[in-house]
């Protein structure tokens, strides 16, 4: 018998008419192994599918939501393909366990294998982004029929060591500030984005009892070789040197001083017959807010 997780369900008036995201929300209450959560994901369809149509499955990570996807997935629905986008739980508009102990790193992988199962995905392109692909990476060894492509923009495989100076300063200033302001992060991050939008992202977040989650993923980082995850990251690294057949397509945001151009370079030397990256020249961390060029240069690269 599963045992019952307290979690908490922001109200939905606070995610209504969100700048350039107007995007019907689908939920599963029960997904298999998280019995009395509810977990919600974006699935958007095109009127006309594509001749082979992808099924582009975008996964957010710290501390944003499928909100991060929304200037993305118009162009690729509107290139005929289906978009699929969960909000982690503890995130968006999906439910969040109270008790920062309920987040690890097996937590959140298990909810995408499942999430992946329970919608039977089948020719995806993975997007993966920060936490996006530091789980993201590590599902498609699991399933390689499922994965066919894969965007992958400034994130990385945690395999046992940080990723530098950048990621310290971040997950110290994280662990000084539990009630996380999401929205100011996200403002000074992201200069670019309106004040609205900024709001937007803190949406899911209306006081601390909301944020374990965000709390908890600086913390979850695999920095150390023993850590829960870093042996999964590493097989997943071989897996993707060695194994991986499906077309890769890189963007980089250069201003990111977490995760940017370096850390990037890295990863790219790690996945089989990944291209030269696009680079993008003002973009900073969350890349996707630089969306629209990325996406259309994706769907050209696919085909």
């Amino acid at each position: 018998m599963t045992t019952r997780i307290e979690a908490l369900r922001t109200d939905e008036e606070r995610f209504l008419n969100l700048p350039g995201y107007a995007f019907t929300p689908h939920y599963i209450d029960e997904l298999k192994g998280f019995e009395g959560l509810r977990l919600h994901y974006l699935d958007e369809k095109p009127a006309k599918p594509a001749v082979g149509q992808q099924t582009y499955l975008c996964l957010h990570g710290e501390p944003s939501w499928s909100y991060l996807y929304r200037k993305m997935v118009p162009i690729f629905v509107g290139a005929g393909h289906r978009v699929v986008a969960p909000d982690l739980f503890g995130f968006g508009r999906s439910d969040k366990p109270v008790d920062d102990a309920v987040y690890t790193f097996n937590f959140h992988r298990n909810t995408l294998l499942r999430f992946i199962e329970r919608l039977d995905l089948q020719n995806v392109t993975l997007v993966v982004q920060d936490w996006g692909g530091l789980l993201g990476l590590t599902l498609p060894m699991e399933m390689p029929q499922r994965f066919k492509r894969l965007l992958v923009m400034n994130t990385t495989l945690a395999v046992g060591a940080s990723p530098g100076a950048g990621f310290d300063g971040w997950k110290a200033y994280a662990k000084a500030n539990p009630d996380l302001n999401v929205a100011d992060l996200m403002k000074r991050g992201t200069p670019v984005l309106s004040n609205a939008e900024a709001a937007a992202y803190g949406a899911p977040f209306p006081d601390v009892r909301y944020k374990a989650g965000v709390r908890r993923f600086p913390e979850l980082v695999m920095v150390a070789p023993e850590m829960e995850g870093a042996d999964i990251s590493r097989r997943a690294a071989n897996w993707w040197a060695q194994e991986w057949t499906g077309q890769s397509f890189m963007a980089v945001g250069m201003k990111d001083p977490v995760l940017g151009p370096s850390v990037m370079a890295a990863l790219r030397q790690t996945i089989r017959g990944c291209p030269v990256p696009l680079e993008i020249a003002d973009g900073g961390h969350f890349v996707q807010e630089w969306g629209e060029e990325i996406a259309r240069a994706t769907v050209k690269a696919f085909g």
